[in-house]
């Protein structure tokens, strides 16, 4: 695995960015030209087919994600709005590499990239996310005064002096994987779950009396709740189950409403039928649950 000195900066430069404009290299002006123009040259430099610095993958990521919401009107006012916030909740603080966690596009990188170069990597074969060699003979000839890393260096400054230091770095990783057996020993198992899980035992099938929401349960279930503790624990359950379908419903708009705006943005009909043939599949069980709770 070889990459320059210039892409292993430039895949730094992205993770010290504070938010996706600084990403995108634009202005918070910056019209929907520019956005195009900067997405094309940095998601050609970023690729994980033509740069093999360590991140570049998670760079292209950003890349994508940053030119996803700030081509979406809806989604680049609402992130304005939260950067305003959180610059006047913590002045000074730079949030380094996480952009705002709250805005992330349901539409892949991959999706977004497909868009401007018809699923074609223009220098070579397209293989989304994949950092690994290959032969010898596809990669560009490079100039003899380019400086170049390979694997074989990194793993010889890497490597441990001896057996005792190797048991000293990973003892941390034992320590964390025996207090998660302990934990789980400990640890008691919920009532109910909303879907089938065979390896606690929740997989006799039941529904609220109240909105028939179903939910799983082990076989001694019915000895432990009766009477007033089965209709407090039917309440939790409904309370987690409209939760869940709370915030499923809000996926899929946001996905819905993240197609529509890029099927505008590109006149991509492809693009547009997917966005129309989406169905709101838990917005649909959100509008018959409030229904029944309105009619009960």
């Amino acid at each position: 695995m070889t990459y320059t000195a210039e892409q292993l900066d430039g895949v730094r430069r992205i993770k010290r960015c504070r938010d996706y404009y600084e990403i995108l290299g634009v202005g918070r002006d910056a019209g929907e030209e520019e956005l195009k123009r900067a997405y094309r040259r940095l998601a050609l430099k970023f690729h994980p087919d033509k740069n093999r610095a360590p991140g570049a993958t998670e760079a292209f990521k950003a890349i994508g994600n940053a030119f996803a919401v700030l081509s979406s009107p809806e989604k680049r006012r609402r992130y304005d709005e939260l950067g305003r916030d959180q610059e006047h909740v913590s002045p000074g603080q730079a949030r380094h590499y996480s952009y705002y966690t709250e805005f992330e596009a349901d539409i892949t990188p991959e999706e977004i990239f497909n868009v401007f170069f018809g699923g074609h990597f223009p220098t070579g074969n397209i293989h989304m996310f994949s950092n690994v060699a290959r032969d010898a003979h596809y990669y560009p000839r490079r100039h003899r005064t380019e400086r170049v890393w390979t694997q074989e260096q990194e793993e010889e400054e890497h490597r441990p002096q001896n057996s005792y230091s190797a048991f000293l770095q990973l003892m941390p990783v034992f320590i964390i994987i025996i207090v998660s057996v302990l934990t789980q020993l400990m640890a008691t198992n919920p009532p109910y779950s909303l879907f089938y899980k065979s390896s606690i035992g929740h997989v006799i099938s039941r529904e609220t009396e109240n909105l028939q929401v179903p939910y799983y349960v082990d076989k001694n279930f019915e000895k432990n709740y009766q009477g007033a503790e089965l209709q407090e624990l039917e309440k939790t359950v409904e309370k987690d189950y409209i939760d869940y379908i709370q915030t499923s419903c809000w996926k899929e708009k946001q996905q819905k409403s993240d197609l529509s705006n890029l099927a505008k943005l590109y006149r991509d009909e492809r693009l547009k039928q997917k966005a129309e043939s989406l169905k709101l599949e838990h917005c649909e069980k959100l509008s018959s649950l409030i229904g029944m709770h309105k009619g009960g």
